[in-house]
């Protein structure tokens, strides 16, 4: 099986020249970066000891930036690595400040690429995060004798059935981990199915993510633009979501005149085709990088900037989750709720069972499966005075001190060998 994944990646190394190049007409890879998922790389390897950490995309960068914080304050660590593979999270990575985390585009999963990596960067440990599973890099990292952790383990019920189809070849590939952690029951069970020699539950990191000041703060012109408004935030939304969300925004505004909904699109190179979606609903779109001002008419403020989401959580009274009416399976809850929002989301959660589970039981999260229910319920939560609020900080603190202590943990045991 693994030989025949070989031959698929190597089809894709083959027409790799192709797709790069429609990717970048497509403004979704780098024009001068995008070498380094080649394994050219845009960085020199410094002397010293390296960790080595990989997320996707956005999501997974942001929830590990209060570990690369605490990681960097190790002296024995001289270098992080961050891996990702989309243009987003080499976007939003430049907005940190660092000492010592520089930013790769993440190889092409090719037999000889992942070897290339593997010999140039030679980490002491890699940390590969949610659900980033590659069979050739996982593979060559047990070859090199390099521990593998797998933080904030995330396997969906949709992925563990695929898993499942190729049971042998799933487990020859987890086998290749050394310590898992997952986030959920749900990915326990499989990984123990799989037999995972070594699983410790610490809790869903993403509880630990935190933020600054700065990342809060909009020009003062902006927020006159916005003063008095009553603000719902549609964030991470789908395909064929904004139109529910529009038809949601008509009702909604005859009780409540100064209405304004944010739309965050999951992905923001969409954001054209939404507004000749939304064409026939005659609302007054703006769309964030046209710099025009919001006034009294604006019905849609489109944000197609990277990064923002939690400035507008800031000033919004409610909040969708997308990923949720679409059977995407939902989207990561836990920011709004840090800003003290109560949020809708439709029926298909899957994806963040745990989490939404607990948010309802605490009445701070409500399930919409109609346009009906999205206008009741959202009519009822922004005239509320007061939103509950769950302290998440004791909660996130807690499991970034033990992410931290298990991190370190291995590192030193990989540095007294040497």
């Amino acid at each position: 099986m693994f030989f025949l994944y070989q031959i698929i990646i190597s089809l894709i190394v083959l027409f790799s020249p192709i797709i790069i190049l429609f990717r970048i007409f497509k403004n979704k890879e780098d024009k001068k970066r995008f070498i380094e998922k080649f394994c050219i790389f845009g960085k020199k390897r410094k002397k010293g000891n390296i960790i080595w950490i990989h997320a996707a995309s956005v999501g997974e960068f942001m929830s590990i930036v209060p570990l690369i914080h605490e990681l960097e304050k190790n002296k024995e660590i001289n270098h992080i690595l961050i891996t990702t593979s989309t243009l987003s999270s080499s976007k939003i990575f430049k907005n940190f400040v660092f000492k010592k985390t520089i930013h790769q585009f993440f190889p092409i999963d090719f037999f000889y690429f992942t070897k290339k990596f593997i010999k140039y960067w030679k980490p002491k440990i890699a940390i590969f995060i949610d659900s980033e599973i590659w069979p050739s890099m996982y593979k060559e990292l047990k070859k090199f004798s390099v521990p593998l952790l797998l933080l904030n383990a995330r396997i969906t019920p949709k992925s563990s059935s695929r898993w499942r189809l190729f049971h042998n070849f799933a487990r020859d590939i987890f086998n290749n981990i050394d310590i898992a952690y997952p986030q959920n029951k749900e990915t326990k069970k499989f990984l123990k199915d799989l037999k995972v020699k070594n699983i410790n539950e610490i809790g869903n990191i993403k509880f630990s993510e935190s933020h600054s000041k700065h990342d809060l703060k909009f020009q003062k012109s902006f927020l006159k633009q916005i003063n008095k408004r009553l603000i719902l935030c549609a964030s991470s939304t789908h395909y064929g979501e904004e139109s529910i969300i529009a038809k949601a925004h008509l009702t909604l505004k005859n009780k409540n005149k100064n209405l304004l909904t944010i739309i965050i699109p999951r992905h923001v190179d969409r954001a054209e085709e939404i507004i000749n979606e939304l064409e026939s609903f005659r609302l007054n779109i703006i769309k964030r990088s046209s710099n025009k001002k919001i006034n009294q008419n604006t019905d849609i403020y489109l944000v197609d900037s990277y990064g923002e989401t939690k400035k507008f959580f800031k000033i919004s009274k409610i909040a969708f989750i997308g990923g949720s009416l679409v059977n995407h399976g939902g989207q990561n809850p836990i920011e709004p709720i840090r800003f003290g929002l109560d949020i809708l989301h439709g029926p298909y959660v899957q994806n963040f069972k745990d989490i939404y589970r607990l948010f309802n039981k605490k009445k701070i999260a409500y399930k919409i499966s109609n346009l009906n229910k999205f206008v009741s319920i959202s009519n009822k939560l922004l005239t509320n005075k007061k939103n509950k609020r769950l302290d998440l900080n004791i909660m996130g603190k807690s499991i970034l001190k033990k992410t931290v202590k298990e991190v370190n943990k291995v590192f030193s045991n990989e540095i007294k060998k040497t």
